[in-house]
């Protein structure tokens, strides 16, 4: 969860206009985010304004059914950027089969359509628990363009009413990337969703984790496996963590097949599969050029978010908008690395997820707070790191690896044309598999030492993300969004 993580170079003020509520004191703290939380199985398009809102939406049916109330209603008033790129994101169908039931684990698609259909003709909504509520999709779902809660770009109230329509209860929630979801008195209090629980290798920073691996002798992977025995077996870890690479894989070969166009307006074509055709068509002719390396490597991200932007089954990694780089590095080191092996595949992943617990918890992962540095950057790192590490690398190349892809994300704008998770986004996931693959490249032909450290970098891309314009953060009112036809 949010307050649990293998980082922390300072105290990770987290103070991107959020105030002074995520200053946190816990350097001396066991602070654990579980590659499970890292990689999680959701839908499309957006982990922070798609999983996270039909989860928030989730978690207040809850709270309803908890409460002594008889509610009659139910509405949501979105703020912020779930506001201003709402509709593109799909935030307000994620908002209404939330409080239908639907989970992003147990989404599916033909009974999430039934629903929607029966909501829009009938105003009711039938969650178990609480019997029919009504719930006028064009009323009661507000997509509210004033000022932004304090406390976060993503926010959303959610609240029922009784048969005066009334509010007899009402909740704050935020969405902070990933598909992570914390309520306001979460936020206020700093309160753990989770018992910490310690583990045997705490690294709050990358130079703990160095500091540890060097002390016990052990690979950046062995360690976060380590770790993730505190919470389960080792049969669990093994199967979930298949489980995993087997959603993230099925994801490419379902858009390296799929055609068409995208949904949302912008009319934009589907490519991942004329371009792994050709590629095939290509194999073995001597005159294919080296740099159609690159296009392998690209494909595969671009199969991934074409399918999240259609609103199908990814895996957060670490959020739904970069969702394709890590597993098109993996899927490039097993198809394309003469000494790969499928028993690295864990290696990868625990790897990347390490990594990707140093960015969370010490600048964020989420585009409405600091732009794309934090998706695509975020992942960028987590596969070179992953990539460097089933490549023989050191630990001490792996963080070399990580920073070297961060470095070279850092100022990267989050501006979605008509907010919708396609331009620039799908493409940008390619270059991000490049930039990873390029970065491992370059720091396995060193020795682990170099200039910048990752902690260094960290903390530049949570500077960065606090000094950028809200313009260019996820709100589709600025950069490429505003340069280029919506239509």
């Amino acid at each position: 969860f949010f307050f649990q993580a293998e980082a922390g170079i300072r105290d990770p003020l987290w103070s991107r206009g959020l105030g002074d509520v995520y200053k946190r004191q816990y350097r001396n703290s066991s602070m654990f985010v579980s590659v499970f939380d890292m990689f999680k199985i959701g839908i499309g398009p957006s982990s922070s304004h798609t999983m996270g809102p039909m989860v928030a939406a989730n978690n207040f049916l809850d709270l309803m059914r908890a409460s002594p109330f008889n509610f009659v209603g139910v509405g949501c008033r979105l703020h912020g950027s779930l506001a201003f790129t709402g509709i593109g994101h799909a935030t307000d169908r994620a908002i209404t089969l939330g409080l239908a039931g639907f989970t992003p684990e147990n989404y599916d698609e033909l009974k999430a359509s039934d629903a929607l259909s029966q909501i829009h003709s009938t105003h009711f909504l039938a969650p178990d628990g609480l019997g029919k509520l009504k719930f006028n999709i064009s009323e009661d779902l507000i997509f509210d363009y004033g000022p932004r809660l304090d406390e976060h770009p993503n926010g959303m109230i959610l609240y029922g009413t009784d048969s005066q329509d009334d509010i007899i209860l009402e909740e704050t929630y935020f969405s902070i990337g990933g598909g992570f979801v914390l309520t306001k008195s979460e936020v206020s209090k700093q309160v753990q969703s989770e018992a910490e629980t310690t583990v045997p290798y705490p690294f709050k920073s990358a130079a703990e984790m160095l500091e540890m691996a060097q002390n016990s002798g052990k690979s950046i992977a062995e360690m976060k496996r380590g770790n993730e025995k505190a919470f389960h077996s080792d049969n669990q870890i093994t199967n979930q963590l298949s489980r995993i690479w087997s959603s993230m894989n099925m994801c490419i070969e379902r858009g390296l097949k799929n055609t068409g166009q995208l949904p949302g307006g912008l009319n934009v074509k589907r490519r991942a599969k004329g371009i792994y055709d050709a590629l095939i068509s290509e194999r073995g002719k001597n005159l294919t050029p080296p740099h159609t390396t690159n296009d392998w490597m690209s494909v595969y991200a671009m199969a991934v978010n074409e399918e999240n932007a259609a609103g199908g089954q990814v895996v957060t990694a670490p959020t739904n908008g970069a969702a394709g780089v890590v597993p098109s590095v993996l899927r490039y080191y097993l198809d394309h690395v003469p000494t790969s092996s499928p028993k690295k595949i864990e290696d990868f992943l625990l790897t990347a997820a390490a990594i990707g617990g140093l960015v969370k918890f010490n600048a964020s992962i989420s585009g409405a707070e600091a732009g794309c540095q934090a998706e695509v950057g975020s992942a960028s790192a987590m596969a070179a790191a992953g990539f460097c590490a089933v490549n023989g690398g050191t630990p001490e190349q792996i963080e070399n690896a990580a920073e070297i892809a961060l470095e070279h994300h850092l100022g990267m704008t989050c501006d979605p044309v008509k907010g919708l998770v396609q331009v620039p986004c799908i493409e940008r996931n390619g270059l991000g598999a490049i930039k990873a693959i390029s970065a491992a490249s370059l720091a396995l032909r060193g020795d682990g030492t170099h200039i910048i450290p990752l902690d260094a970098c960290i903390e530049t891309m949570r500077q960065t993300g606090e000094d950028m314009s809200e313009r260019y953060k996820e709100t589709s009112m600025g950069g490429l969004a505003v340069n280029v036809p919506n239509c």
